[in-house]
């Protein structure tokens, strides 16, 4: 069997791809970009996390019997295609729960507390010259007995919430379906919820119930000094909308995930005035290197119950 790896750089430098070469030749690759179908077409397996894998791939790939998707999402593959080729393609889930939950709150904390300031104050020798033990320029506020709103109350967005909860936040909930009929926690409308809220975390995916969900009509009825998180999708929160927002009212965001990954040159986000109340990280809530493993794991299972 020949195994191919498309886009391994995407799990990291670190992470140990050793274990795939028990199912016969192994080949991976950082990036694949025009190169996919020259790279695979003698594959038996193809794993791909982000590679498109579609009509023209499929039928020059002759040996092509399973794609395994190193992500949740499976977008990046025709699968009514595969279907009709007899090709089976397996995603993975639920592995990266803890490390998304774990880097909701280091991005909550980071900013609430406003950490880059006071680390920056710090190492710039101005505390050695302080009159006083303490310095409390930028003031904070503790989300003890705060509304923590969530939108999306699945796997981990009930987790964020079990989380919040025991710093004793107070938790209400949007369901993007309207499905969701959680009996644990109050199930508000977004505008009433967004209304409430002193912290909003997004943990939705991206359909048609969720684009730009987040828009500047509705954000504007954000409390002053609210903080909202996207751990979701980029797309659910209108980027040049929270641009805008940003600059009007004292909103802070935290975004782990932007509508165009990796961020582009002229993203609107790049310009704002206000930078110290926008904090980005670049897609890797993700990634805990325990998630990684996980990840990989599961993806063995998959190859190894397939050609069981």
């Amino acid at each position: 069997m020949k195994v191919v790896f498309l886009d391994a750089k995407t799990l990291g430098d670190d992470a140990n791809l050793s274990v795939f070469e028990k199912f016969g030749e192994f080949l991976a690759y950082d990036v694949t970009k025009e190169e996919t179908i020259q790279r695979a077409e003698d594959a038996d397996v193809i794993i791909t996390n982000k590679v498109i894998i579609d009509k023209e791939v499929m039928d020059k790939c002759k040996k092509l019997k399973l794609i395994c998707i190193a992500a949740t999402g499976m977008n990046n593959v025709d699968l009514e295609y595969a279907a009709k080729k007899g090709i089976t393609v397996k995603n993975v889930a639920g592995y990266s729960t803890d490390s998304v939950v774990q880097h909701t709150f280091a991005m909550a904390f980071y900013l609430i507390e406003k950490l880059k300031y006071y680390d920056e104050y710090v190492k710039s020798g101005k505390w050695c010259k302080s009159e006083i033990f303490t310095h409390l320029e930028k003031p904070f506020w503790q989300i003890s007995g705060k509304t923590w709103g969530i939108i999306g109350l699945g796997t981990i967005g009930k987790k964020v919430a079990t989380v919040a909860k025991s710093f004793s936040c107070n938790i209400i909930y949007y369901s993007t379906t309207g499905k969701n009929q959680d009996l644990e926690y109050p199930k508000y409308e977004l505008d009433t919820l967004l209304k409430s809220s002193d912290i909003i975390s997004i943990h939705a995916p991206l359909n048609e119930h969720t684009f730009n969900l987040l828009n500047y009509h509705n954000m504007k009825l954000m409390k002053e000094g609210a903080l909202l998180l996207n751990l979701g999708r980029g797309n659910i929160v209108n980027e040049d909308d929270l641009a805008a927002i940003i600059d009007e009212k004292n909103i802070i965001a935290g975004l782990d995930v932007l509508g165009s990954e990796p961020m582009k040159e002229d993203n609107p986000l790049k310009n704002i005035k206000k930078k110290e109340n926008l904090f980005i990280t670049p897609h890797l809530a993700w990634g805990g290197i325990e998630s990684r493993k996980k990840l990989i794991d599961m993806i063995v299972k998959n190859i190894e119950e397939f050609s069981s």
